[in-house]
């Protein structure tokens, strides 16, 4: 063969191949959306993907660096359960859990500290206020909810108290100091001592005012407590109190037992699996969520639980998307479900 065609040989050898690579390469950006030098933060709508998605490994656009986060006290088991699985898959997506140094941890604290560029993105057990996005406005940025999971909020009694359930209408009375004897609600003569984190400290308090209380403020006998912990701690202790708080903090606890609600006496509904599992068998044996009676909302106090994303355009914004993302991928459901909350799906 003469070098002439050799030549020729040589380049369409060439040109084929460079014609084959801008093939794939066209194919793989459109797959992906791959964009060289730029992050992709107009991703489509969270709640049509998460089930193409299986595992947390296959989440496009998680950043790389350390990010502060942080919120409500309700999402304590899936910073447990769950945030550290993310952590392995993404070794350099590292979350850093902030508290405040003076107000009291919650999804209004949190939000806050959003607001405030403390946080990259915020955990909340209640959805956005006008104001907080108003604010959010006059900083320069919007703020977005992306609902993960849904939640229960569960009524935590002593565990001595002869009590069957509470419908709405009397725990709503309980908690504004117009029932005061647990003779009023077919219990002992016994008072009532109900406890409650103050308003201001986050999610929970704000939504059970607004759902349980209709809006109206605590009655002044109302004792207020810091947190959950010495709340039902103050439970296990005496015999006629009273609390509220995320199921999953609630149920499987050996101190204290989780009282049926309804919406009417007939209608009594408990936030665990039945049969109840008396408490001296715990810790061997814990009441399991009654997770089938929040899905349909038969247990009647429910809400959902959000991921806060603060959209400034900037690496915090890449940061809140891809971990609301990673909580809705097939393995982010399914571990918020063992972590007991319900899964969206």
């Amino acid at each position: 063969m003469s070098q002439k065609n050799e030549t020729t040989v040589l380049t369409l050898t060439i040109l084929i191949t460079l014609g084959l690579l801008g093939i794939c390469f066209w194919l793989f950006s459109n797959k992906f959306n791959f964009q060289p030098g730029s992050i992709n933060l107009n991703q489509p709508e969270l709640t049509q993907q998460f089930n193409k998605v299986d595992t947390f490994s296959k989440v496009q656009n998680v950043p790389s660096g350390l990010f502060n986060y942080g919120g409500s006290t309700s999402w304590a088991p899936i910073r447990r359960d769950v945030d550290p699985i993310i952590q392995v898959s993404w070794l350099k997506f590292r979350l850093r859990y902030t508290q405040s140094i003076s107000n009291i941890p919650g999804s209004g604290t949190a939000i806050k500290m959003l607001l405030n560029n403390q946080l990259a993105f915020a955990q909340s057990s209640r959805p956005l206020k006008q104001q907080e996005y108003q604010e959010a406005l006059q900083k320069g940025f919007t703020l977005k909810e992306i609902p993960v999971a849904i939640d229960g909020i569960a009524i935590a009694v002593n565990p001595n108290l002869p009590v069957s359930g509470l419908t709405i209408a009397q725990l709503q009375q309980i908690y504004l100091g117009k029932l005061t004897n647990w003779n009023q609600v077919g219990g002992p003569n016994l008072p009532i001592v109900a406890y409650s984190r103050p308003l201001e400290a986050g999610g929970t308090v704000e939504f059970f005012v607004e759902n349980v209380l209709n809006g109206e403020d605590f009655g002044n006998k109302i004792k207020l407590i810091d947190t959950t912990t010495q709340a039902l701690r103050k439970v296990a202790q005496e015999a006629g109190s009273i609390y509220y708080a995320s199921a999953p903090e609630v149920v499987p606890q050996c101190s204290v037992k989780s009282l049926p609600i309804g919406r009417t006496v007939d209608e009594l509904v408990p936030p665990y699996q039945e049969p109840f599992i008396a408490l001296y068998q715990c810790p061997s044996q814990r009441n399991q969520l009654n997770i089938p009676a929040f899905r349909t909302g038969e247990y009647p106090i429910t809400r959902r639980l959000f991921v806060i994303v603060k959209e400034n355009g900037q690496v915090d914004q890449q940061a809140g998307l891809a971990y609301a993302n990673l909580l809705l991928t097939t393995q982010g459901q399914d571990l918020l479900t063992k972590a007991g909350f319900v899964s969206l799906r």
